[in-house]
């Protein structure tokens, strides 16, 4: 793939979709804006031509992605020093939480191409889940060039429209947060009922993993899933029982992804 894309901020999640791309795309040219040294160091050292300013960039340098993966407070200034870019007809793909498409066009030419992507953090293994949504102007060729540089860090889903960002980052932008606290709560239970705590770590992460892996391979519903591993009046349904009397589980949890998304609409209104 003879693309050349421009990454402006090579932080953990930066440097790891860079390391993604460039490992499934070796005819890709890469070219890194990042201030900090030793960051910029690491991502020379994978292969990106870096720079430590957009103004340090080649004067003919015309990519086809500008992705922005910078804090989202500084979002604004960056996109108006890639100005040029968007006149040579680059698409810009933000990570930035919380970045509107209407916010970053007014930082950009009018007609601009931009794409809006929730990405959450497994995507630093390549265990993502990427959730896209394209502007108007945006062609097929840059959508397609987009997830396929997108699905080296996780799996990619499309979104028709952008307000159900907010429900995404109450769900696959924040849920591992959720994940974590489950086994976080199932490790100190296991210590609770008696096993070493490094025991109780191990047997929580893999069974978390492990139940992952089973639902996402396999063709039955989570629900059944469910119904499989319980055998009736025996240890799970003794579990579940506690889970999901009164839908206490699903109540929970219903609760806890409306507190973000809500919090989501707020941030949102806010930029």
């Amino acid at each position: 793939m003879a693309h050349t894309i421009l990454l402006i901020g090579c932080g953990n999640m930066g440097f790891a979709m860079m390391r993604g791309w460039m490992a499934d795309n070796p005819a890709l040219a890469v070219h890194v804006v990042e201030p900090a040294e030793a960051l910029r160091t690491r991502a020379a050292g994978a292969g990106a031509m870096a720079v430590a300013a957009v103004a340090e960039l080649p004067a003919d340098l015309s990519p086809d992605l500008v992705v922005i993966a910078v804090k989202p407070n500084t979002v604004g200034d960056v996109l108006k020093q890639c100005a040029a870019f968007a006149e040579r007809k680059a698409t810009f793909v933000s990570v930035a939480a919380g970045i509107t498409t209407a916010t970053m066009a007014k930082n950009l030419p009018a007609g601009a191409s931009i794409i809006r992507c929730m990405p959450n953090t497994p995507a630093a293994i390549g265990e993502g889940m990427m959730v896209l949504f394209a502007g108007d102007k945006v062609s097929a060729e840059a959508r397609a060039l987009a997830e396929t540089l997108l699905k080296t860090s996780g799996a990619v889903a499309w979104i028709d429209d952008e307000a159900q960002m907010d429900a995404v980052t109450a769900i696959s932008g924040s849920g591992p947060a959720y994940v974590f606290h489950f086994i976080e709560a199932l490790i100190d239970a296991g210590v609770a009922l008696g096993l070493p705590r490094e025991t109780a770590a191990l047997l929580a992460k893999q069974t978390v993993l492990g139940a992952g892996r089973l639902a996402m391979a396999s063709d039955t519903d989570p629900g059944t899933l469910r119904e499989q591993v319980t055998s009736p009046n025996g240890t799970t349904a003794a579990a579940l029982k506690v889970f999901m009397t009164d839908d206490r589980t699903k109540t929970l949890v219903a609760e806890a992804t409306r507190a973000a998304c809500d919090r989501s609409i707020e941030l949102g209104k806010a930029d």
